[in-house]
């Protein structure tokens, strides 16, 4: 997973929040974006657009980004920093068990989970490949208490993007085109939910019709811009093309990166790995 793109209202506002209560760094901002990360790794990509309408609750898009940290230390650093300073915007807590989560919303009502994974010797995955997740109870004040260190130093990138959760129209339609085109492997599903990953991790990508039941297309609006995803190399992205077209995708392929929508104009941006 890489950067995921927000079109926003208030770039100013917004990025303070990803600054100063989820303790992201601003590595860039110019004209109508900003873009934050860690050492250098950019995790969010805020853009300006104050024309645009507010986002749709119960349409298509973003559920959730999920930003994942290094360990439990520097998650509890970032989770005393939105009791400090976003406390109204927490919306509840979860122990996976392959992960423990903590849930919020932003400023503009994106909604935002900060986790860290346990060891993947912890995980229980089954021989088709799915993996066991549940959502037992998980206190704050608890994890704070047991992993907030103020005074250590918080070296290296130790967050990205670990997953993003989407609000889809229906989980059938959804996985033919994540899993039977783009090729996404199924880790967990239901009749209203269901999470994908590639390489074995628990979910990259999960999508829900919790509030969304029978949603259409998108419309412009605030919220989600892109879903930017990496690849091995360019001849991943060529062969994802390939695929695509096939299935009657219509793709933009700039020589680098490749652009198209999902069934519901959710879009998603393919590039290859930087350093291969």
């Amino acid at each position: 997973m890489d950067t995921v793109e927000l079109l926003v209202r208030d770039l100013d506002a917004m990025t303070a929040f990803y600054r100063d209560a989820v303790t992201l760094d601003v590595l860039d901002e110019s004209g109508p974006t900003a873009t934050l990360g860690r050492a250098g790794v950019p995790v969010m990509a805020l853009r300006q657009e104050k024309d645009l309408p507010g986002r749709d609750r119960t349409g298509a898009g973003l559920y959730h980004t999920a930003i994942v940290f290094e360990d439990e230390r520097r998650l509890a650093v970032a989770l005393a920093s939105m009791a400090e300073r976003a406390a109204a915007l927490y919306e509840g807590s979860a122990d996976h068990l392959v992960s423990q989560a903590f849930y919020f919303h932003d400023p503009e009502g994106n909604g935002l989970e900060l986790y860290r994974d346990r060891p993947r010797d912890e995980w229980t995955v089954a021989a088709d490949g799915t993996v066991r997740m549940g959502s037992l109870p998980l206190d704050p004040g608890g994890f704070l208490r047991q992993w907030y260190e103020p005074d250590r130093a918080d070296a290296g990138p130790s967050a990205a993007i670990g997953h993003v959760h989407l609000q889809v129209g229906d989980i059938p339609t959804a996985r033919r085109f994540y899993v039977d085109v783009l090729g996404f492997d199924v880790t967990a599903s239901m009749d209203t939910a269901l999470f994908l990953s590639a390489g074995g991790y628990h979910h990259h990508i999960g999508m829900n019709t919790w509030h969304s039941a029978g949603a259409g297309p998108r419309a412009a609006s605030l919220g989600l811009g892109d879903v930017r995803l990496v690849v091995p190399g360019r001849e991943d992205v060529e062969a994802l093309a390939d695929r695509l077209r096939l299935h009657g995708v219509a793709v933009e392929d700039d020589g680098r990166s490749l652009r198209f929508g999902d069934p519901w104009g959710t879009r998603l941006v393919v590039t290859p790995d930087a350093g291969a």
